[in-house]
C-alpha cells in the first residue's frame, strides 16, 4: 500500500483544486451515450446467454453471471453519475436515465440520490455518521457499548456478513422500504421507492411469465448477489483503509475528507472499465460533478491530486479486518488491536 506519511497533509496543499478539476466537469454527450449503449447491451447479451446456458449446465450460467454482474455494476455507476447531475448536461436526462438504471439495479434513484448526497456532504465527519456510509464505531464507543451492541457490531463487521449477506439484504430487501427520517426528505424521494418497486415487479413479472419464474430466479439471483457484493466492497475499500481520515465537526475539512478519506483503487484495466473508473474515488469526492469517463484523465494529468493512498487488489485485502477508528492513533484498527491496546494501557496504570 502506497501512502503519504501518517500525518495528513494540510488542506492548503490542495488550495487550487477547484481550478484543477474545472476542465473535467463538462459532460460529453457522445461518451455518455456510448457508455449507455455498451453497458445496457452487454447486460442484455449476458442475460440471453445465461438463459441459453440453462440447457447446457448451471455451472456455465454461474460463470456467465460474473460478466453480467460486471455490467450491472457499470450501470449502477451511470446511475451514480446521474445522481450527481454529471453524466449529462440536462438534469432531466440525468433523472430519466438514473431512474431507468435504478429499476435494473434495484436501487430507487431519487431516494438513493438523497442519501448519497448526505454521504458526500459529511463523509468522514464523526458526528454525522449513519446515512449513506458503512457503520463504523470508534474504539471508545465500542468499549463503552453493551455486550449486546458489541456482538451486533462484530457480526456486522465480519467479512462474511459485510460482503456476503449484507449486500443482498440491502439491495433486495432494505431498498424496497423508505427507511429514513421524514424530516429533510421530499415526498418525491420517498415515492421513488414505491414507483421503483412497482416497475421492478412489472419487468420481473413480465419476464417470469415469458420464460418461467424458476429460470428467471436462476439467472437473476447470482447476478444480484455478485453485483451487490462487489459494489459494497468497492464502497468499503475506498473509505475503510488503515490511514484514512475521520475528524470531529469543528476540525473536519471537506478537502482532506476527499483526498485522505478516499483511496485511489488501482484496478486492472478490465475491472476499471466494469467499475466505471470509480477507483479514482478521491477525485470523485473532491468533485462529484466530474463524470466517471473523465476521472482517470483528471487523476493522470494532475500530479498534485495523486498524493493519496494507493490500493491494489492485493494490498486492499489487508483492510478486511479493520473495524474501529482509534482516535488516539488516528487510524482504523482491528478488534484484536483495540483490545490489546486497552489491556496494555490498563497494565501500565
Amino acid at each position: 500500500m502506497e501512502m503519504e506519511s501518517q500525518s495528513h497533509r494540510p488542506a492548503a496543499d490542495y488550495a487550487d483544486w477547484r481550478k484543477l478539476v474545472a476542465p473535467y466537469q463538462k459532460p460529453d454527450l457522445s461518451k455518455g451515450i456510448w457508455q449507455l449503449a455498451n453497458s445496457f447491451s452487454g447486460l442484455m447479451v449476458c442475460w440471453l446467454l445465461m438463459y441459453w446456458s440453462l440447457g447446457v449446465g448451471y455451472w456455465l450460467t454461474l460463470l456467465l453471471a460474473i460478466p453480467a454482474a460486471g455490467f450491472l455494476v457499470r450501470i449502477f455507476i451511470i446511475q451514480h453519475d446521474c445522481g450527481h447531475a454529471s453524466f449529462f448536461k440536462s438534469r432531466r436526462a440525468n433523472d430519466t436515465v438514473g431512474t431507468i438504471c435504478g429499476i435494473l439495479t434495484l436501487v430507487p434513484y431519487k431516494y438513493w440520490r438523497k442519501g448519497h448526497a448526505i454521504h458526500h456532504a459529511h463523509h468522514a465527519e464523526l458526528e454525522e455518521r449513519g446515512t449513506g456510509d458503512i457503520w463504523t464505531m470508534t474504539v471508545d464507543e465500542y468499549m463503552q457499548a453493551s455486550w449486546w451492541m458489541r456482538l451486533v457490531y462484530r457480526v456486522f463487521r465480519n467479512p462474511l456478513f459485510l460482503f456476503g449477506f449484507a449486500p443482498a439484504i440491502n439491495f433486495v430487501v432494505l431498498s424496497r422500504l423508505p427507511l429514513c427520517d421524514d424530516e429533510g426528505w421530499h415526498n418525491g424521494e420517498i415515492a421513488s421507492v414505491w414507483w421503483t418497486n412497482l416497475a421492478i415487479v412489472g419487468w420481473m413479472g413480465g419476464l417470469g411469465l415469458l420464460i418461467g419464474f424458476g429460470p428467471l430466479a436462476l439467472i437473476l439471483t447470482p447476478v444480484i448477489v455478485i453485483a451487490s457484493g462487489v459494489g459494497t466492497w468497492l464502497f468499503y475499500v475506498q473509505h475503510q483503509f488503515e490511514r484514512t481520515y475521520w475528524e470531529h465537526t469543528p476540525q473536519w475539512d471537506y478537502t482532506l475528507a476527499a483526498m485522505h478519506g478516499s483511496s485511489y483503487y488501482k484496478l486492472p484495466r478490465v475491472l476499471q472499465w466494469f467499475t466505471g473508473n470509480i477507483g479514482f474515488h478521491h477525485i470523485h469526492h473532491l468533485s462529484p460533478r466530474i463524470p466517471n469517463y473523465h476521472l482517470e484523465a483528471c487523476h493522470e494529468q494532475n500530479p498534485a491530486l495523486q498524493r493519496v493512498v494507493h490500493l491494489t487488489i492485493k494490498s486492499s485485502l489487508s483492510t478486511i479486518w479493520l473495524a474501529l477508528w482509534d482516535e488516539e492513533q488516528r487510524r482504523l484498527v482491528t478488534f484484536r488491536e483495540a483490545w490489546q491496546a486497552r489491556q496494555a494501557a490498563a497494565a501500565a496504570v
